[in-house]
């Protein structure tokens, strides 16, 4: 999959968003760090192990560089910046069942607006998947020949498959 670049200096306010998610009941938050192990079962449970390793490592950054979505007690949602790499924006997921209200939306801004206040002008979305979903939400557009990108290497296994 091929990498976005994200003018930040650009992005769309999306505090009216943030208040309509919080009138439902659904806070979008920075992550504190008693919240890892629930988030890495969460990303497990839902997306991947791998996401959960990589979105582990945005809880050694200062500030965390994770910011989650919930309901009451309940995750629905997250995203991650400067995990894998620097100026990268990711990963980001939100629970199926609760897609198509904004919550990825407001999670991708919260993120991204996070970046340009510690200094960037530009961010990159490794390995876009929902590329469409980027463009429109934060004006993202595609980083040519940028496939593979960091996310080319092979994951290490212990004890290795056989094969």
């Amino acid at each position: 999959m091929s990498d976005m670049l994200v003018r930040l200096h650009d992005l769309p306010e999306f505090g009216d968003k943030l208040e309509a998610l919080a009138e439902e009941g659904i806070l979008v938050r920075r992550a504190q760090p008693w919240e890892l192990s629930p988030l890495r079962r969460f990303i497990e449970d839902h997306f991947s192990e791998g996401w959960a390793d990589e979105a582990s490592a945005g809880f050694a950054n200062q500030p965390i560089s994770v910011f989650l979505a919930q309901d009451g007690t309940r995750l629905v949602g997250f995203a991650a910046f400067e995990c894998t790499a620097r100026g990268f924006f990711g990963p980001m997921g939100v629970d199926e069942a609760w897609r198509k209200r904004g919550i990825g939306a407001v999670l991708t801004l919260a993120c991204l607006q996070a970046m340009r206040e510690i200094g960037y002008a530009y961010a990159i979305i490794g390995g876009a998947g929902p590329k469409d979903f980027y463009a429109k939400c934060c004006g993202a557009t595609l980083i040519a020949d940028s496939e593979p990108g960091v996310y080319a290497y092979k994951k290490a296994q212990y004890p290795p498959k056989e094969s």
